[in-house]
């Protein structure tokens, strides 16, 4: 039976018809005698379409979707093509009643000072550096040599960071061999201890070459990759009551080998103690005028994509669409088995046409929107691993000759004779430029 559609604002959405949610859109469909106002008729129903990048598009130029949200699209049933999916996009029929998108309206909390100081750690330029040496070799294929010389990379970092390292041997496809980089950090707490995973994939691929081709992999996955990193610096500053555990991940891109193989290889004990696992993919790319991020995870997440909203709107600017709806990314492994895992991934990936190509390049990244979604991430982190300490602060050499509530203010001659002004915030110091004059 042939039906009607028509796409409207949600707020605008009627009774009656069938009906999904897209974000700020709702698309509503019935019988084709069904009054639905000026719409375009498709013969056999709708269908979801959940992709990666523009990967379906990309595929099938010559299908027009009835609506574009981005990672969802919603096409008719006509156009359905006779595979049902790849590890890029999956099509499904898509059910009335449900919410594909949501946008959540979070309420910021009270600031948090000690959550306020760790945020105010994070190194762009410890981030930027990392991500521009990884995005400099050329390629990071989880089959080349140059992906290796990446996990030596990354597992330095971790080591001088004070994680105890292993990497895990996997297979990529039939008869490949690639790796997993694992960085462990164990808690301080008293009883018994959670555990936090910290995900991303560090491969990249170009679709239209083979190993050898040129793939920077930039934002897909530089971004979320260098953002362990960064998230892992941040973590060690800290003394925490839980575990935290850094996994970068091989074969992602060739579908999910890497991290479909660790949780398989999880033991039963391991599993039970995970509180969250945070994973990131494509963090750097800002497709929409005001900076969004998309949360995806499945109904055993909400409580994590809760907490992360709720981060954004405490510490970020960021709008936040939610979807549990998980597809082809290391947090589904997880999810499958039942753990809380949330992909954290930029708003309206498809209209970022680079990735999977030698395109995907740092010169379109924006690297403000990466730390927006960095501090959102690393106030959810320090909620779920729960704070015992900050550092202490250093012992002044210099007098101290102002005290108030949290801060320390010290006077202090320079090697180069000058007078400076030092304080200490609670969680770090602080060097106000040289006040001026050369004491005699």
């Amino acid at each position: 039976m042939a039906v009607r559609y028509l796409v409207v604002p949600t707020a605008d959405a009627a009774d009656g018809a069938k009906s999904a949610r897209f974000g700020d859109r709702t698309i509503m469909w019935g019988p084709a005698d069904q009054k639905l106002g000026r719409a375009s008729r498709t013969a056999a129903g709708l269908v979801l379409v959940t992709q990666v990048g523009r990967s379906f598009q990309g595929a099938f130029p010559d299908i027009t979707p009835l609506l574009d949200h981005g990672r969802h699209l919603v096409i008719s049933a006509d156009d359905k093509p006779r595979r049902r999916s790849n590890h890029c996009w999956r099509v499904e029929t898509l059910k009335a009643g449900t919410t594909v998108v949501d946008v959540p309206n979070p309420v910021a909390l009270r600031t948090d000072p000690a959550i306020a100081a760790l945020l105010g750690e994070l190194a762009p330029a410890s981030y930027q550096a990392d991500l521009t040496w990884l995005a400099s070799l050329p390629t990071r294929h989880s089959l080349s040599p140059s992906f290796t010389t990446a996990v030596d990379f990354a597992a330095a970092r971790m080591v001088a960071l004070g994680y105890q390292v292993t990497r895990m041997p996997i297979t990529v496809g039939a008869s490949g061999h690639s790796e997993n980089l694992i960085g462990d950090r164990p808690g301080t707490g008293t009883g018994p201890r959670g555990l936090v995973v910290v995900t991303a994939h560090l491969d990249s691929i170009n679709l239209s070459g083979g190993v050898g081709a040129s793939a920077p992999g930039a934002d897909d996955n530089g971004s979320g990759s260098a953002g362990v990193l960064e998230l892992g610096r941040l973590i060690a500053s800290r003394t925490w009551r839980h575990d935290v555990r850094l996994i970068l991940f091989g074969g992602e891109e060739e579908g999910l080998f890497g991290s479909k193989q660790y949780v398989a290889a999880l033991p039963a004990a391991e599993r039970s103690r995970i509180r969250a696992v945070l994973n990131m993919d494509m963090i750097a790319s800002k497709n929409t005028a005001v900076p969004t991020v998309l949360l995806e995870g499945a109904a055993v997440s909400s409580g994590q994509i809760g907490d992360l909203a709720t981060a954004a709107a405490t510490y970020t600017g960021l709008k936040v669409e939610t979807s549990l709806n998980p597809f082809a990314s290391d947090h589904v492994p997880f999810i499958n088995a039942g753990m809380p895992a949330v992909l954290t991934i930029e708003g309206a990936d498809s209209a970022n046409g680079h990735i999977h190509s030698a395109n995907d390049k740092l010169e379109f990244l924006d690297w403000a929107f990466a730390g927006e979604i960095l501090r959102m991430n690393a106030a959810a982190l320090a909620g779920w691993l729960e704070l015992i300490s900050a550092p202490a602060a250093p012992r002044p050499t210099g007098s101290v000759v102002s005290w108030g509530p949290g801060r320390l203010d010290v006077f202090v001659v320079g090697t180069d004779s000058a007078l400076h002004h030092l304080y200490w915030d609670g969680g770090a110091w602080h060097d106000f430029e040289s006040l001026g004059g050369v004491l005699s």
